[in-house]
């Protein structure tokens, strides 16, 4: 009799990451719109999500977030309160990375919409009642709820 002989994969060195970002609203209208970005993913279809990144140098989650929401929108925000956080694993450069990802809620002050960051295909306002339709992920669609809570507690 034989025995199957298995081979044991090395194991990948884990490497964690965070990262800030969030969602900045307009509220200068009748509705509140927010602003997302496009990202064309490798298959070539346009996904939308929230403005993150990593923190740099001593940065705060907060001050990530108004750092990348500004460089990745062109607007300018304050922030008004925590949305949540996300964390997810993925397989990257031979490493089993752990990402965590703070988000906030943030008021728009200033800027223009753009899409200069090179990382950035496109870059939207989208009234926020139409904001979990057109975001591609489910766990950016959940941190709507404190978004929605946060407004109607007047923050």
């Amino acid at each position: 009799m034989s025995r199957a002989s298995t081979t044991r994969r090395p194991r990948l060195p884990r490497v964690d990451e965070t990262s800030a970002g969030g969602l900045v609203l307009d509220l200068s209208g009748s509705v509140p719109a927010g602003a997302l970005i496009g990202r064309t993913n490798r298959r070539g279809q346009l996904l939308w999500s929230l403005p993150k990144g990593h923190l740099e140098g001593g940065e705060t989650a907060e001050q990530a977030a108004v750092r990348e929401v500004a460089e990745e929108t062109g607007i300018e925000g304050t922030i008004v309160g925590e949305l949540g956080t996300i964390d997810f694993w993925f397989i990257a450069d031979g490493r089993r990375v752990h990402k965590t990802v703070h988000h906030f809620l943030l008021r728009a002050v200033g800027g223009q919409l753009s899409d200069s960051d090179v990382e950035v295909t496109e870059v939207a306002w989208v009234p926020l009642p139409d904001i979990a339709d057109k975001l591609a992920y489910s766990d950016e669609r959940d941190l709507l709820v404190a978004a929605n809570r946060l407004l109607a507690a007047g923050q």
